[in-house]
């Protein structure tokens, strides 16, 4: 009989698994990320369609290619100068979309309460400053073991390198041993089985087609609210 490696550490995704799926005016996005435009030649409807343009080509090469961007690298994109001290208007545009999904604090407890660590790897251009502040706002912060986010690496999901990092982050070096969980089934489905971990789908997300990649990830469970983590892994353990 094959043994069963324990779990040693669960890694989550963030955006439509830690916070609910929320759909997104791409366009106001742009327009909010325009104010912090500086001596621009163009006016700030100009600047939002650059903007947009540019967003479209960042995320194609991290669905393509598994190339990390900032915001920054999206200005330099559009051809943009801009000023990071008057982001503020960008960051307030997603404010109401970055809630934590109340059940994430009883969840990383009860998986901390059993010896497993607690890890996020998220695909974004934000800075970890950003994603901390959400984090201590909903009161998981010291929850987490180790957090990476593809801002600060040159790879994104689906590379095997940024999960090797997430792991890396939570002192965990077996991939078998580890368990991710996201709402896509290419970045985080099939990017985490490729890497060697087994992988975990909450399966609520309306992915854009544009974002679907080249593969389909057939999870190794499925968690329709996120509490049905802790029975997965339980049930693994």
């Amino acid at each position: 009989m094959t043994r069963v490696k324990a779990i040693e550490a669960v890694i989550f995704d963030w955006g439509g698994t830690l916070t609910q799926w929320h759909d997104i005016d791409f366009q106001a996005e742009s327009l909010a990320l325009a104010s912090a435009v500086v001596d621009a030649e163009h006016d700030l409807h100009v600047s939002r369609d650059l903007l947009h343009r540019a967003a479209s080509t960042i995320w194609s090469r991290s669905r393509d290619h598994q190339r990390s961007a900032t915001v920054a690298d999206l200005f330099v994109e559009a051809g943009l100068s801009h000023d990071p001290a008057r982001l503020d208007a960008y960051y307030a545009f997603w404010e109401p979309h970055t809630a934590t999904d109340p059940a994430v604090g009883p969840l990383w407890q009860g998986l901390r309460e059993r010896g497993i660590s607690v890890g996020v790897l998220s695909n974004t251009i934000w800075p970890r400053d950003v994603h901390e502040r959400v984090f201590r706002r909903d009161g998981v912060l010291d929850l987490i073991d180790g957090d990476v986010y593809s801002s600060e690496i040159p790879w994104t999901k689906p590379s095997p390198q940024a999960f090797g990092a997430a792991m890396a982050s939570v002192g965990a070096t077996d991939p078998s041993r580890c368990v991710y969980v996201g709402d896509r089934l290419f970045d985080d489905i099939w990017g985490a089985q490729n890497a060697g971990l087994r992988a975990i789908h909450v399966p609520h997300s309306d992915i854009p087609p544009e974002q679907v990649g080249h593969s389909v990830g057939e999870p190794d469970g499925v968690a329709h609210a996120l509490e049905d983590v802790l029975t997965l892994v339980d049930g693994w353990r």
